[in-house]
């Protein structure tokens, strides 16, 4: 039985891996042709029918392309940077609940890798382990601009951190629990007659996730708070002085924490792998057929956090960094605070 459990978590391990590598490596192609019909181009178009192999050919380019490391004293921390960021990217995809129960060989087989009662904190240490990979590398290169990129990102990670785990508590406080699984079970279908609410979290804290959202930006660096890589000011930020694969690490691990990010922003608060008529599929089509279109239904709503990053990206301007900086201290926090004192008076007087 135990060979059994190894060999699920092994072929599971695999397919989240592979499946993650293959959304962020076409999520940079998704990203030009967005870029392009925002601004009235074709986009990539070369590489295979319609430029579908583009993200290959970008892949065998980082690979062949010379690999140039600095006059630095610090040459194993140089090249320990971008594999830390690497890291950290993927293994918060341990934790995510990707779909339901399935029975399969006479086995009940979660789709989870790892069903921990502390995910949350386990998403948020491993998060906060990420920027020493941007810090490591950006300190490392013996670059100034790559320097200042570094104490940017890690500044603004450290901020909007902060406002991210209080726009939480709220979510935890009416879920009680930290377990992304117990978090999505919670969310079921999605009209919970119990408390005449719709169940999904957005509609229970929709500050709470606006707020999470924003910070979510923050934390991937994306626009309109790339500051740390900021092209205009600092030539390329924090890997200013990477080529080849490291460089590429930098780039798609970007992309991996975007995945993850909106995976996660689905989760918490919008029903993970639930979706309207569960309970009707179940007893027509079985719990197997249940639980995969669960997981395409999670999928579907990962897209399209994934296109609204990148809406995001070709829409709105770069922030300033004091502008950035009094959003995360003096708008996000207050009211993420503001948002949990409201949350304990409801839940006390709802009791």
């Amino acid at each position: 039985m135990e060979s059994a459990f190894f060999i699920e978590k092994g072929v599971l391990i695999l397919a989240v891996f592979a499946i993650t590598m293959l959304i962020a490596l076409y999520s940079t192609f998704a990203e030009r042709k967005i870029a392009a019909f925002f601004q009235d181009r074709v986009g990539p178009n070369r590489a295979g029918p319609g430029g579908f192999l583009q993200p290959l050919a970008d892949g065998v380019k980082m690979f062949t392309k010379e690999d140039f490391t600095p006059d630095t004293p610090n040459k194993f921390l140089f090249i320990l940077g971008p594999g830390l960021f690497m890291t950290t990217a993927l293994v918060t995809s341990a934790v995510i609940p990707w779909g339901d129960t399935i029975s399969l060989f006479g086995r009940e087989i979660r789709l989870q890798i790892a069903d921990i009662n502390v995910a949350l904190l386990f998403v948020f240490g491993v998060v906060s382990i990420g920027v020493y990979g941007i810090m490591i590398g950006g300190w490392a290169s013996n670059n100034k601009y790559s320097l200042l990129g570094a104490v940017r990102a890690s500044s603004q990670m450290i901020s909007y951190e902060i406002a991210m785990g209080l726009s939480i508590i709220a979510v935890l406080m009416m879920t009680g629990t930290l377990s992304l699984r117990e978090i999505s079970i919670q969310q079921h279908g999605f009209i919970d007659w119990n408390s005449h609410w719709l169940s999904w979290n957005v509609f229970k804290q929709p500050l709470a996730f606006l707020i999470f959202l924003i910070c979510a930006f923050a934390e991937t660096n994306r626009t309109p708070f790339d500051l740390p890589e900021c092209e205009s000011e600092l030539i390329g930020g924090y890997h200013t002085e990477y080529s080849s694969m490291k460089l590429g690490f930098y780039l798609f691990a970007e992309y991996i924490n975007m995945f993850i990010s909106s995976a996660i922003i689905s989760v918490l608060f919008f029903g993970g792998f639930n979706y309207p008529g569960m309970n009707l599929v179940n007893e027509t089509l079985g719990t197997n057929i249940m639980a995969l279109l669960g997981v395409v239904a999670l999928f579907g709503k990962i897209f399209f956090f994934i296109f609204f990053y990148m809406w995001v990206r070709w829409t709105l301007p770069r922030f300033r960094y004091d502008q950035l900086m009094n959003l995360g201290w003096k708008v996000l926090i207050p009211l993420a605070i503001a948002n949990i004192v409201v949350t304990g008076a409801v839940i006390l007087l709802w009791k």
